[in-house]
């Protein structure tokens, strides 16, 4: 999608990918700027400039274009970096990070933030006086100091900023936390002491805040154990922050997340709020490829649960997108005894595996799904884009026993494991609703509307749906196949 407006459910520009997605909400639209990078240097030049798309379903996406221009190879903002956006007395504020490796030939910081403002949304002036450096006399790194965030803290009538940053001393795998400065006017800032330093990961990327009800979320994306976005829940701004059962929103496919959404709700509803985070390539667009930076846009929306741990679940309006006559499915045996009756399909696997054919699979769809076992040390759950004899295929598959589910391809090249996994809670004779978005290489699986889980799909391009089962009983119900309404 190039200077107009594009439809598809992973959003990504027509040329190059995106990544660290800003969302930002206003009017009832999602604004969502972005780093844009091509992945063309020759071409295009260096550097990852600030774009800009305005959504209202996360379907449709008109694009307003280069929101945030690249400094030249002399500028402090050569690569312009994540930040967020916020409004103040009808004006709009960025605070981002301006990155060029060059500056340390000058005994200059690597990063720092910097500032632009606007009256509409659509163009903004850089206020090139504006600078914040990381204090080295505080105890920070000079130069990792980005992903500025601010918000304002409405109890002491201040703005406050949270940066992902790095201590100059301890462990160096250990020295990440995220750094607070405070500012009355949004003009001069103050660096106070670390707002986050547990000691655990290298750095805290992409820090966000949000609150639902009396819970606030502290945000943040790591690289050091694992590429993943975590949160920390608090009562309290002071904190202290905690670590829930399952502190992930989706796995390894799945970074630099942040939130966004209403002030309020709609008719005295709570506000519905989403995370907007991105599906990384994979090298040569191939399944054993490593995984990159940038992507497609994935959306989950938000809900909190009893205890205050946050879930997510697909989106209403990208269901919405979907027709809702799903297409018949009729069960071919492949192995084993398979039953079908109305909507209702089961297998006993008792000591074997069992598999069946629903048929060609499309490109472009939703599959839904209620599935319930017997048996602790089954595993089940579908088959995707496999060749005839099903010999070759990608599985998402359910464990019990180890309380997880995984995307996986078979068969696996040498003594490689499951492709990549996340933890969910299952119980015997307790069922799991499975809704499985796909699009071209992209997937995104959701169960019980708490789980999410997102991952590539390259080598196979096209191929057979099916069932199965191993080792347990599995009875599936309301399998549905549904079809996009419109075509990009």
């Amino acid at each position: 999608m190039e200077g107009g407006r594009g439809m598809g459910v992973f959003f990504k520009p027509d040329i190059g990918v995106a990544g660290d997605f800003i969302p930002f909400c206003h009017d009832g639209k999602y604004h969502l700027f972005y780093l844009r990078d091509w992945r063309d240097p020759s071409r295009y030049g260096e550097g990852t400039p600030w774009w800009h798309v305005v959504t209202s379903d996360f379907v449709r996406f008109e694009d307003w274009g280069e929101s945030l221009p690249r400094g030249g190879s002399e500028d402090q903002d050569a690569w312009v970096f994540t930040g967020s956006v916020f409004r103040h007395r009808n004006r709009f504020h960025i605070f981002y990070t301006g990155h060029n490796p060059r500056m340390r030939e000058k005994s200059r910081p690597i990063e720092v933030v910097m500032h632009a403002t606007s009256g509409d949304l659509r163009t903004w002036k850089k206020d090139r006086g504006f600078m914040i450096e990381a204090p080295e006399a505080l105890g920070y790194e000079r130069d990792d100091w980005r992903d500025p965030f601010v918000f304002r803290d409405s109890s002491r009538k201040r703005f406050c900023m949270l940066l992902a940053a790095r201590k100059n001393a301890g462990p160096s795998r250990r020295r990440g936390c995220i750094a607070l400065a405070e500012s009355r006017d949004l003009k001069k800032w103050k660096v106070l002491e670390p707002f986050f330093a547990p000691d655990q990961y290298y750095t805290h990327e992409c820090p966000d805040l949000a609150r639902i009800g009396e819970w606030r979320y502290l945000i943040f994306s790591t690289f050091s154990d694992r590429f993943l976005t975590h949160y920390r829940m608090s009562r309290s701004l002071r904190g202290p922050w905690v670590a829930p059962w399952c502190d992930s929103f989706d796995g390894r496919a799945y970074y630099a997340a942040k939130t966004a959404g209403p002030a309020v709700g709609k008719g005295g509803e709570p506000a519905v709020r989403h995370i907007f985070g991105w599906l990384p390539t994979r090298a040569g667009e191939k399944d054993d490829g490593a995984w990159q930076w940038g992507g497609n846009l994935v959306v989950h929306q938000i809900w909190q649960d009893s205890d205050g741990a946050l879930m997510v679940r697909m989106p209403e309006s990208i269901r919405g997108a979907f027709e809702a006559d799903a297409r018949p499915v009729k069960v071919r045996p492949v192995l084993g005894t398979w039953r079908q009756r109305e909507d209702v399909v089961t297998a006993d696997a008792t000591g074997r595996f069992s598999a069946a054919d629903l048929g060609e699979m499309p490109d472009d769809c939703l599959l839904e799904a209620c599935m319930n076992f017997r048996g602790s040390s089954s595993e089940w759950g579908m088959i995707l884009r496999s060749d005839s004899s099903f010999e070759s295929c990608y599985q998402i598959r359910f464990e019990p026993a180890r309380q997880r589910m995984v995307f996986d391809r078979w068969p696996r090249p040498g003594d490689q494991a499951f492709v990549i996994e996340r933890p969910l809670r299952m119980e015997e004779g307790r069922s799991v609703t499975v809704r499985a978005l796909v699009s071209g290489s992209c997937l995104v699986i959701y169960a019980n509307d708490r789980v999410a889980l997102s991952a590539r799909m390259y080598d196979r391009k096209e191929g057979r749906l099916g069932l199965f089962v191993s080792n347990g009983f599995l009875a599936v119900q309301d399998m549905a196949i549904r079809l996009r309404r419109f075509r990009p």
